[in-house]
C-alpha cells in the first residue's frame, strides 16, 4: 500500500467523488512546492496507489491538492473552492491517510487510518 492514501466523499450526494485529479507536493521552503506524485480517484473515490509501495517519504511538510473545480464542473455544479489544498507533516515512515469530505461550499479533513 502507498504510504499516502486518500479518499473523497461528496457529502452533498452521500457518494464517493470519482475522477478527481490529486497532486502530492513537498514543501521546499520559500513558498516553493515540488510535485512528488499525482493521480485520479477511482469509482470508490479513493487514490490507493499514489506512491509505489516501496517509496517512503522523508520527514517534512507535504500537501495534497484536490482539483475540486473540475470535479464540480463535470457534474454541472457551481463550487466555491476550485482547489482544496491539505497541508500536513510527515514525522516517520508510517502510513498516512488523508480523507476529504467535500461539498460545493465547504470541506473538512482529518487524519484517517
Amino acid at each position: 500500500m502507498s504510504q499516502i492514501t486518500t479518499h473523497i466523499l461528496d457529502t452533498s450526494k452521500g457518494r464517493p467523488a470519482e475522477n478527481v485529479h490529486i497532486m502530492l507536493q513537498k514543501f521546499e521552503g520559500n513558498d516553493h512546492w515540488k510535485q512528488i506524485a499525482e493521480g485520479q480517484t477511482n469509482a470508490d473515490g479513493r487514490l490507493p496507489g499514489l506512491l509505489p509501495e516501496d517509496v517512503i517519504l522523508e520527514k517534512g511538510i507535504y500537501r495534497l491538492v484536490f482539483d475540486t473545480g473540475n470535479y464540480f464542473k463535470a457534474h454541472h455544479v457551481h463550487g466555491f473552492y476550485p482547489f482544496v489544498p491539505i497541508v500536513f507533516e510527515i514525522q516517520n515512515a508510517e502510513h498516512y491517510h488523508v480523507p476529504l469530505l467535500l461539498n460545493p461550499y465547504g470541506y473538512s479533513t482529518y487524519r484517517g487510518s
